[in-house]
């Protein structure tokens, strides 16, 4: 199998080859880091756990990207419906409620149902773009389609449930100037539970930096002449789409990962300093945190390839959910996700970080 042989190539550094896989992701796009990850980890998605009492925790998460105009969020999202198997992409000014959920149409003196956009993506992605600009009530709908995953319609003499297991996947653009002041809903205008049901709410801001500017017109102005000279089958440097989404969907089906003792720990320790700390993002650090967290650990095991959650993708979890966290409670060089770049050796700068975080918690 390709991909075992590109992991036991990999066995020392881990992180290495991690990050070999995440450069596939919109290779047009120079750095962004934290968005590339926060994108795999989000299609990857956790495990869905099923109660005894039959009540399902679902398993797939949502990402928001909320940033200035040009930082590359549309790109994103046609990327991202491209990896998955099932996607649909739609923008907020062009969708009513009934466009995303259910219309009932008069067919012949018949009432029918016909399928929406969240409905038609179940089981794959449901990309919006310019999410501000939906009407509040059409936002409204989303809101069961994400966290209870159904949708409940009672239209026209016809009750149903229709489900919803899908995989949003938001852009937005702050209102006016982002304001690092205040909390994420006053700059999004979202309400506060919509907020809370994105695991991972990315803010790219574009801040004028000059030696980011210099990298990145360079790197745009050499797109266009190596065209040509790519090789397609040498897997350690920039892998091709398909070899992307053969990947992905290799190990969604393949691992279902369980979490170590280790983790738990980390985790929980975590959770629990966020809801001490949280004056700020009170509308983020609900019960749904934790549960985004166990998600994203699961998925990131599931990218390094293996069965079970080890105190590595605890720590990368909590770092993709403190990116998106306007004041972070640890790491305070969290900063912007936009000048986040791929670094030459992750695995020592990995050690770094887990050091600072395991001593605040």
């Amino acid at each position: 199998m390709k991909f075992e042989k590109f992991w036991s190539c990999f066995q020392d550094t881990p992180l290495k080859g991690r990050n070999a896989i995440l450069r596939g992701i919109c290779p047009q796009i120079f750095g962004l880091f934290t968005v590339k990850l926060s994108v795999a980890l989000t299609l990857i998605g956790g495990v869905q756990h099923i109660a005894a009492t039959g009540t399902k925790v679902r398993g797939e998460s949502h990402l928001l990207l909320v940033g200035d105009p040009g930082t590359g969020k549309s790109q994103f999202l046609k990327f991202a419906a491209k990896l998955s198997n099932r996607s649909v992409i739609t923008t907020g000014l062009g969708s009513t409620s009934a466009g995303l959920t259910v219309t009932a149409v008069k067919d012949g003196g018949e009432w029918m149902l016909e399928a929406g956009a969240l409905v038609l993506a179940d089981g794959g992605l449901c990309c919006i773009d310019e999410f501000d600009s939906m009407r509040e009530h059409d936002r409204a709908t989303i809101h069961e389609a994400m966290e209870q995953q159904t949708i409940s319609i009672a239209k026209a003499g016809l009750v149903t449930t229709l489900s919803t297991r899908t995989i949003v996947f938001g852009a937005t653009n702050p209102k006016g100037q982002y304001d690092p002041e205040q909390p994420l809903s006053v700059n999004t205008t979202l309400s506060g539970p919509l907020l809370s049901r994105f695991d991972i709410v990315l803010v790219l801001l574009d801040t004028k930096n000059p030696e980011w500017d210099a990298v990145v017109s360079s790197h745009i102005l050499a797109e266009g002449e190596q065209d040509n000279s790519r090789s397609g089958e040498d897997l350690s440097s920039v892998w091709p789409l398909d070899m992307l989404r053969r990947y992905i969907h290799f190990v969604k089906g393949h691992f279902r990962p369980v979490l170590t003792k280790e983790a738990e720990r980390v985790i929980s320790s975590y959770y629990q300093l966020q809801r001490r700390s949280a004056s700020q993002n009170a509308a983020r650090t609900t019960v749904r945190m934790l549960e985004s967290l166990i998600r994203l650990a699961q998925a990131h095991a599931r990218l390094m390839f293996r069965n079970e959650v080890t105190r590595l993708d605890a720590i990368t979890a909590i770092l993709c959910i403190e990116s998106s966290m306007t004041t972070s409670a640890i790491v305070d060089t969290a900063g912007n996700a936009l000048h986040s770049n791929f670094s030459e050796n992750p695995d020592e700068e990995y050690a770094k970080q887990e050091k600072l975080i395991l001593e605040k918690l």
